[in-house]
């Protein structure tokens, strides 16, 4: 059976591969910690809840809209304002079936063979694999550690060609958790306002910030390039409302028009219950956002903790997103019985098989020698599950 070329070209998320070798391992009877999947162990607020029960016993289970209904869209352009000092009007946005939906059409309007989409790197995994299904070409350029993991501003210029199409950010980063604040994004506004090049900003992480940090949109810092720019948010992880699908982009109304056009070609409309609940979210959510938060911040400074005592791993503390990304080249070179350790994907292996928990190698987001681990769980399981990493990396020598 042959296949379209451009199958060839792509691989399976390693998130979700190593969430499958570890339901695996589980439904075998197992002890698995999973550090790997990256959704908030809450339940969706309670005003969500309430609002998707609502929308069922009302009928609200019909078509939509295929690029959401006039009334998520008013609450979309509420929160850009309010929050991030972003002023859009309804055809300027479009509500998809999750944030990686929303990339997903950028991508297929945007991109095409010939353009070049430059991604920093360590990246989230999908990023090359829509650019490349899309037959255009991802330029990765790799950030240091000593930068926090954030491109510089030589260095995109670096990377640029004639052939530049779109450059990505994330931030706060998966990964790393790394997160461009407001002086950084200025730095990159000459060169950016300066070039055709769009821009895609994934800041579906912008709630989790600590440390007093704030975030800026890079679309707010002149006309110029919010007029080229693409936000890209939803409620998945701010709500904890990963399986609700709810994902939005906000960009120049030509583009958003594309993309509305793509979408009512491939799903029509996001599930019309979700919109209702993730509308009552952003509405209503503020106080659940805030509690999440504080919790995770401390379940953040724990780890770091944690892991900066084992031997062999060094782990920077994160400024935002629910990622530690650890340092453990220290550990490379060493063995334990058949496991020979050298690359973060053989540690990972490793402390799944022998240590029974869950983590995702470096090499899926384009850095090899990390680990990301996600600190989404519980304090209990987050003990439990460092205390089984040391256990197995003292069994290195």
């Amino acid at each position: 059976m042959k296949f379209a070329s451009r199958i060839g070209q792509i691989k399976p998320s390693p998130t979700m591969a190593m969430a499958a070798k570890t339901k695996e391992m589980v439904a075998k009877g197992i002890d698995v910690t999973d550090f790997g999947l990256g959704e908030p162990d809450f339940n969706s607020p309670e005003v969500a809840l309430q609002a998707g029960i609502q929308a069922i016993q009302t009928g609200h289970t019909k078509y939509t809209p295929p690029s959401g209904t006039d009334e998520i869209k008013e609450a979309i352009i509420q929160k850009l304002k309010t929050e991030n000092h972003l002023d859009y009007g309804k055809k300027e946005i479009i509500v998809s079936c999750g944030a990686k939906h929303t990339l997903y059409n950028i991508a297929q309007v945007l991109f095409e063979k010939g353009d070049e989409v430059i991604i920093p790197a360590p990246y989230w995994v999908s990023y090359p694999d829509q650019v490349l299904l899309n037959d255009a070409k991802p330029v990765i350029v790799e950030t240091r550690e000593e930068d926090q993991f954030l491109m510089t501003p030589v260095q995109l210029q670096k990377a640029m060609t004639p052939r530049t199409k779109a450059v990505i950010f994330n931030y706060p980063s998966n990964p790393t958790g790394s997160s461009y604040g407001a002086q950084h994004l200025e730095a990159f506004a000459p060169l950016l306002a300066s070039t055709p090049a769009w821009i895609v900003s994934d800041e579906i992480y912008e709630k989790f910030l600590y440390d007093d940090a704030v975030h800026t949109s890079i679309a707010s810092l002149s006309p110029e390039l919010k007029n080229k720019t693409i936000v890209v948010n939803g409620v998945s992880k701010a709500y904890s409302m990963t399986g609700w699908r709810i994902g939005y982009a906000a960009g120049p109304k030509e583009v958003i028009e594309a993309m509305s056009m793509v979408q009512s070609q491939s799903t029509s409309n996001p599930t019309s219950i979700s919109q209702k609940a993730a509308a009552a979210a952003l509405h209503g959510g503020a106080s659940f956002i805030q509690t999440m938060v504080a919790e995770f911040d401390k379940r953040r400074i724990f780890i770091v903790e944690r892991l900066n005592r084992m031997p062999g791993i060094r782990c920077s503390k994160p400024a935002g997103s629910f990622y530690v990304f650890p340092n453990v080249k220290g550990l490379m070179g060493k063995a334990y019985q058949q496991h020979k350790i050298n690359s973060s994907s053989e540690l990972a292996s490793f402390l799944l098989e022998e240590g029974g928990v869950s983590t995702i190698p470096g090499e899926a987001f384009g850095a090899a020698g990390y680990l990301r681990l996600s600190y989404a769980v519980s304090k209990e399981v987050l003990t439990k599950g460092l205390d089984k990493i040391e256990k197995a990396i003292l069994k290195l020598s």
